[in-house]
């Protein structure tokens, strides 16, 4: 098969919610559609003890909510499809944030009852960034939820995108009836049935048939309603509308109950992207060119305890990525092959010989990968765009057992590495101090010290507004500010200079009164600052 034929043939998208709104159930739903499993556990059900299967880390299971993200792939309709499932917690966002560099479309999840909630909102302004293809799924419309007009004036108002509904469900919550499919005009009856695949489907092209009025009774006359209003009020969908991020098509349905989601899936994959090209600091790499690229988006320590796996995950940009050659790692400037370099689904690994464009590769990694870092067959050049914010919160890191200082080290080194986290060392002392942008990172840091390195610590809070990267013409003025602020000087991991800001009050006297340093807040200082 060709280099084209290859790319053609994959999807790779994230699926991005609130908290809570069912993204990870929408997950499994996928994967039992693609027939990557066989029944779905209803993540919420206590009946059913089997958890998510994107749902790898003890933590998660025992919380209930993904922390980190998930690759897996599986096949649909002749298409491979490479799914990433994010974390929803927002103390995980900027994980979330980083994934979307990964990605050539987006499933956003967003709860009937709860309608557009502020994780929502933060999450599709990153896809805004990029105009980033977006599907709505509008869940939980079994329960007693918001009127589907309303939510979709909210979608358009607060995501700023334009919406048109391309399913319509028929009533809600207790007397919910089923959904709509405008695009294919038939009907499907509502059956809650939480671990199966739901087939039938009633071709109804006129909403005028009787048959209608026999299967939804008394909801057939406001169906009838709604879909003459939408067809007055919304625009026809145009599938390149959709591709330049300018229009996003809705459906409805009942994710635990595996309702409504075929007729998105069967969409995705007909209108969405496939493999798009990606910039760099020289050129846009188109995926179709001959010569292997890629990115380092996520790395993640201890996928499997027993082994210590580290895993960096590379999405594919152009080329072939090919088992056992030999690729450039740029920013180390050294030549890399990987023996075993993998596919997931959730927990399960497989090894593959190649892989290509949309592509997400598992690479065992020692220690030689930073997210960001690129592969190429050659060329020296950077993928741009992953975005690093300064922490929000920051503690320090007090070790309980001096015996066990260097797990703590190796830990907090390796869990940082992973993005989830900051590290910041003062010199003097060796402190470390974490950043984080939310108080869960700390949790899920403190056990994962412990249940994977055999370290106990504890975190005390500092005091400080951001993280300032320091970069300067002035050499010498940077001695003097570092001199004269020596008790909030750090480095990061990579040994650049940090101020930690005590407040903002300070930090601007300080950019006043050293007007020669530039304060940046992002740890991609070499091409962005703060104005």
């Amino acid at each position: 098969m060709s280099l084209n034929e290859e790319i053609n043939k994959r999807k790779t998208f994230a699926i991005i919610s609130h908290p809570d709104a069912g993204k990870t159930t929408l997950t499994e739903k996928f994967l039992l559609f693609g027939g990557a499993i066989q029944t779905a556990g209803a993540v919420k059900n206590n009946k059913i003890t089997k958890t998510a299967a994107s749902d790898f880390m003890d933590i998660e299971r025992q919380r209930g909510i993904s922390v980190a993200t998930s690759v897996m792939g599986f096949e649909y309709k002749g298409l491979l499809i490479n799914l990433l499932d994010t974390p929803g917690h927002k103390d995980f966002a900027e994980d979330t944030y980083r994934t979307l560099t990964a990605v050539d479309s987006v499933i956003l999840v967003v709860d009937s009852v709860k309608g557009v909630e502020e994780q929502t909102k933060r999450l599709m302004e990153v896809c805004r960034m990029r105009d980033t293809p977006v599907i709505i799924f509008v869940n939980k419309v079994d329960l007693e939820g918001r009127d589907p007009f309303d939510l979709l004036d909210e979608l358009e108002s607060m995501l700023n995108i334009n919406v048109r509904p391309l399913s319509w469900p028929i009533s809600k919550g207790y007397s919910f009836k089923g959904v709509y499919d405008l695009y294919n005009s038939s009907l499907k009856l509502f059956e809650a049935n939480k671990t199966k695949v739901v087939h039938e489907q009633v071709e109804i092209k006129d909403l005028d048939d009787p048959q209608l009025d026999e299967l939804v009774g008394e909801h057939a006359d406001q169906l009838r309603e709604d879909v003459d209003l939408i067809q007055g009020v919304y625009e026809e969908f145009e599938d390149e509308e959709y591709l330049q991020g300018k229009l996003a098509p809705v459906f409805f349905g009942s994710a635990v109950n595996n309702f409504g989601v075929q007729e998105m899936l069967d969409t995705f994959v007909r209108i969405a992207p496939v493999p798009q090209p990606r910039p760099t600091d020289v050129r846009d790499i188109a995926p179709d060119e001959n010569k292997f690229t890629g990115f380092v988006f996520k790395i993640h320590a201890n996928i499997d305890p027993k082994h210590r796996d580290r895993i960096a995950f590379l999405r594919v940009c152009s080329g072939k990525f090919e088992r056992n050659k030999f690729f450039n790692h740029v920013r180390l400037e050294k030549k890399l092959k990987f023996a075993n370099p993998a596919t997931f689904m959730a927990r399960s690994k497989n090894v593959v010989d190649e892989a290509f464009p949309g592509d997400v590769v598992g690479l065992y990694d020692t220690g030689n990968f930073k997210i960001g870092d690129t592969l190429t067959e050659g060329e020296a050049l950077q993928f741009q765009g992953i975005p690093s914010f300064s922490p929000e919160i920051f503690k320090e890191l007090v070790n309980l057992d001096p015996m066990k200082s260097k797990q703590l080290d190796k830990g907090i080194k390796q869990l940082t590495d992973e993005g989830v986290a900051q590290l910041f060392i003062r010199e003097a002392g060796s402190r470390k101090i974490v950043g984080t942008v939310g108080e869960l990172q700390f949790e899920v840091i403190q056990y994962r010290l412990e249940h994977e390195y055999g370290a106990k610590c504890e975190f005390r809070p500092k005091n400080y507004f951001k993280a300032c990267w320091l970069t300067t013409e002035n050499e010498e003025k940077l001695e003097e500010f570092k001199r004269i602020k020596a008790l909030e000087i750090v480095q990061d991991k990579d040994g650049n200079d940090v101020y930690l800001a005590p407040s903002q009050f300070l930090l601007d006297m300080e950019r006043q009164n050293f007007p020669e340093i530039e304060f940046h807040f992002t740890s991609e200082f070499k091409t962005a600052g703060v104005n």
